[in-house]
C-alpha cells in the first residue's frame, strides 16, 4: 500500500509533479506563502526517505524529480478512500460524489464517454 503524504508533503509534490523537476528555489517560487528554504528542504528530504521523490547532482545544486506518478499516487489514494468509506465500491464512491455534486444526466454522460474514451485509448496500446 503507497503511503499516504502530509499537507506539506502533498503541496510540494503537486509543484514537482507540475514543474517535473527543480531546485528547493524553483519549489519555493511555485509556493503561494513564504516558506523558509529550510523547510521545504526537510519537507523533499523527507518525500526521497518516502521513495517519493529523488534527485540528480548537477554542479553543486540538486535537482528534484518525482519518483511517484501523480496517477500512481491518485489512484493509491483513492483506492484507500474506497477501501475505508465505500466498502471497496467505486460504484458506490462515484454516486456518492454524483449525489453531492447534485450532477446532472449530461454531467453523467459526458463522464461516462470520458471513461470509454480512456479504456478505448488503453485497449489501443496493450
Amino acid at each position: 500500500m503507497m503511503k499516504k503524504l502530509t499537507k506539506a508533503e502533498e503541496e510540494i509534490m503537486l509543484i514537482l509533479w507540475k514543474i517535473g523537476e527543480g531546485t528547493v528555489r524553483d519549489v519555493i517560487a511555485e509556493l503561494e506563502n513564504a516558506t523558509a528554504y529550510t523547510t521545504v528542504s526537510t519537507v523533499i528530504r523527507v518525500l526521497e526517505k518516502k521513495g517519493f521523490a529523488g534527485h540528480k547532482a548537477v554542479g553543486t545544486t540538486h535537482l528534484y524529480f518525482p519518483v511517484v506518478s501523480k496517477r500512481d499516487y491518485l489512484h493509491g489514494y483513492l483506492s484507500g478512500v474506497v477501501g475505508k468509506y465505500f466498502n471497496g465500491s467505486f460504484s458506490s464512491m462515484a454516486s456518492f460524489f454524483a449525489r453531492e455534486n447534485d450532477l446532472s444526466m449530461d454531467d453523467l454522460n459526458e463522464i461516462l464517454e470520458e471513461v470509454k474514451s480512456d479504456i478505448l485509448k488503453s485497449t489501443d496500446h496493450e
